[in-house]
């Protein structure tokens, strides 16, 4: 771990600079550039509106139980929404995360630059698309739901998930440069990771045992908490099983992640 961290000293201007530049890069050639960024998740969100909420009518409400006597219903598009706008963040970063290194590879094989501030630069650009559409979900939220203390614990929730997902490429992105196999397999998965999440539906109103069960998903752990923080109003610490859940694989994926790139980053250079 202190490895990790000494290999960021000095390079917080760089890595700030370099994770512009990937923005560019990425959509080079484009009319419009990075705004494709947040093109893509907003024409993603319009066609989930206007299927539920002009085409599926029967699932234009959903029961959302917090505990109370009753549940209460809520418009299917605005829990959707919430729900979906830290997923676009998650899917980017396992899919894009694990591939890094080997799109990155000048970086490790011509110019001798520390391997995880690679991974720390490309995760801190798919950020600054999230801080973009978090902007835009939070301005609905202030018309069709209300502005609420509880709000702010986005900021526990944002570099939490920013934190786990570049835990987490630091096992996935070295294995995927000695394996491609492995990285068409991540891809290959995520379609069932979506519907395996609380992104569609809330996991909250399943019953036991498998209302438990989805509680290890740390997916579900973070679509849980923005929806808590924008919609139930409710605190992280009102579930104390969920959070210990996730924290003891948060520390599982740092563990291991400090284990795998340590591991591997030497053998780097003479794969890619």
């Amino acid at each position: 771990m202190l490895s990790i961290f000494q290999e960021h000293k000095g390079f917080g201007k760089q890595i700030f600079l370099l994770a512009k530049n990937e923005l560019i890069k990425t959509y080079k050639g484009a009319v419009i550039g990075p705004l494709w960024a947040v093109v893509k998740p907003a024409f993603t969100i319009f066609v989930y509106w206007f299927a539920f909420s002009c085409g599926i009518k029967t699932l234009r409400q959903v029961n959302v139980n917090l505990g109370g006597p009753e549940p209460f219903s809520i418009d299917f598009f605005t829990f959707m929404f919430i729900g979906i706008i830290p997923w676009f963040f998650i899917q980017d970063s396992i899919t894009q995360g694990a591939k890094t290194l080997r799109t990155n590879r000048q970086f490790i094989t011509k110019v001798k630059f520390p391997v995880s501030t690679i991974l720390t630069y490309t995760a801190l650009s798919r950020l600054f698309v999230h801080m973009i559409l978090m902007v835009i979900m939070y301005v609905y939220v202030l018309f069709s739901v209300g502005p609420s203390w509880y709000n702010l614990q986005f900021f526990f929730y944002c570099p939490l998930m920013f934190i786990f997902f570049v835990a987490l490429s630091w096992s996935t992105a070295p294995m995927s440069a000695f394996s491609k196999d492995f990285e068409s397999l991540i891809v290959s998965v995520m379609s069932g990771i979506f519907w395996l999440s609380g992104i569609m539906y809330d996991s909250y109103n399943f019953d036991e045992p498998l209302k438990t069960v989805m509680l290890f998903n740390p997916i579900n752990f973070f679509v849980n908490g923005y929806r808590n923080c924008f919609l139930y109003n409710r605190g992280f610490w009102e579930y104390k099983t969920e959070l210990a859940i996730f924290l003891i694989e948060f520390i599982v994926v740092f563990a291991l992640g400090i284990f795998n790139y340590n591991r591997l980053r030497k053998k780097l250079p003479d794969v890619l």
